[in-house]
């Protein structure tokens, strides 16, 4: 058995759907003899992530499964070893930089 790691996306859909859209990317270890099966298992997986509720303003929130957009083998399991990339295009470089450095502030909060 092999792991990979296999990143899903969903789509949140709340109220109404008049709202600002929101995507959720989640990042998931898939445990799999090979390839071909570590993409058949996430998509059952995100298939299984799918789910309707009411928040606590009594509105319809649903997590719709859109699809597992990647997929790597992780070779090893050492300190420090990249688990996943991905390289970004945005259109503005400011409103980018802006957004990476709030996270990271609510990162450094959060400790």
């Amino acid at each position: 058995m092999k792991w990979y790691l296999a990143k899903f996306v969903y789509q949140v859909i709340s109220g109404n759907g008049n709202h600002t859209p929101q995507f959720d990317e989640q990042m998931r270890l898939i445990r799999a003899d090979e390839f071909a099966w570590a993409k058949e298992k996430a998509s059952i997986l995100g298939r299984l992530g799918e789910c309707s509720f009411l928040n606590e303003r009594k509105e319809s929130v649903q997590w719709k499964f859109i699809n597992v957009v990647d997929i790597c083998s992780i070779t090893s399991m050492e300190d420090g070893d990249e688990l996943y990339s991905s390289t970004e295009e945005p259109e503005n470089v400011n409103d980018y930089l802006a957004k990476i450095k709030a996270k990271a502030s609510r990162l450094q909060q959060a400790l």
